[in-house]
């Protein structure tokens, strides 16, 4: 998984350069995709496959809504989580590669392009930051004071239908707490949440490619994950509710108001 995305990324970094010449598809409302996406894709479907023939490949850029995870091996991939910050330059963007078993999260992959941070994590392994300078585990804040925090969050841009209750939410946790913010990666706010930037992390709407590494890299930082019902959650479309425990118990209170 380590070799996918430090491959991904390497191609990702080589197209950047010629952004102005990138045709943008839309797939969806504020929703695009580009030959990088489908190339870094690609890259990662032939490395990890070669490695493990038999295991069934989910990517955002072939998704079939009829595939399941099966009951052994899956990999489920987002190859380049912020489309819509690389399309414009804005330097925050992740290759994101999560191996399930019986559709339970095992593994996390997640490489910041820009940066080169990658995080990393396997069931009862911990969770990693590596580098070119660091190689260190990572646990999720010690902070318990809302006043302190700093929460993560993803506007429903996909589903605007469900605007008011999101503000609604943001209005509440905005007053309670040290800050908001919204860099537009999902698999790089779970891996924040993980190495305790942030306390805290919400979203209404998420497709398993954005959360199926970071599930586990925050669950072996020390942190909760759920869907926003509070129970755990499926490798699927769902929102989450993520934080350390004391966060996580004071976000649900919140968001079921």
């Amino acid at each position: 998984m380590l070799d996918a995305a430090d491959r991904a990324a390497a191609f990702i970094r080589t197209q950047a350069a010629g952004l102005a010449d990138l045709t943008w598809e839309h797939k969806g409302p504020a929703d695009f995709v580009s030959l990088v996406d489908r190339g870094a894709e690609e890259i990662i479907r032939d490395v990890l496959l070669r490695a493990f023939p038999d295991a069934v490949f989910l990517g955002e850029e072939t998704y079939d809504p009829d595939a399941g995870l099966g009951d052994a091996l899956a990999f489920v991939v987002d190859p380049l989580d912020g489309t819509t910050n690389f399309l414009h330059g804005f330097p925050w963007y992740a290759v994101s590669i999560g191996a399930t078993m019986a559709g339970e999260p095992i593994a996390g992959v997640v490489r910041n392009v820009p940066t080169g941070e990658t995080f990393a994590a396997a069931q009862g392994a911990g969770a990693w930051r590596l580098g070119e300078f660091a190689h260190e585990p990572v646990r999720v804040s010690t902070v318990t004071d809302p006043a302190r925090a700093l929460v993560g969050t993803g506007f429903p841009f996909k589903n605007i239908d469900r605007i008011d209750a999101y503000l609604r939410q943001f209005a509440v946790i905005t007053r309670r707490t040290a800050g908001i913010r919204r860099p537009g990666a999902a698999a790089l706010d779970l891996c924040d949440v993980a190495c305790g930037r942030f306390e805290a992390f919400w979203e209404l709407t998420l497709a398993p490619w954005d959360i199926a590494a970071g599930i586990v890299i925050v669950r072996e930082a020390g942190g909760v994950v759920t869907d926003l019902d509070g129970a755990s959650p499926r490798v699927a479309h769902t929102g989450l509710a993520v934080g350390s425990p004391t966060m996580h118990d004071w976000l649900m209170q919140v968001l079921r108001m």
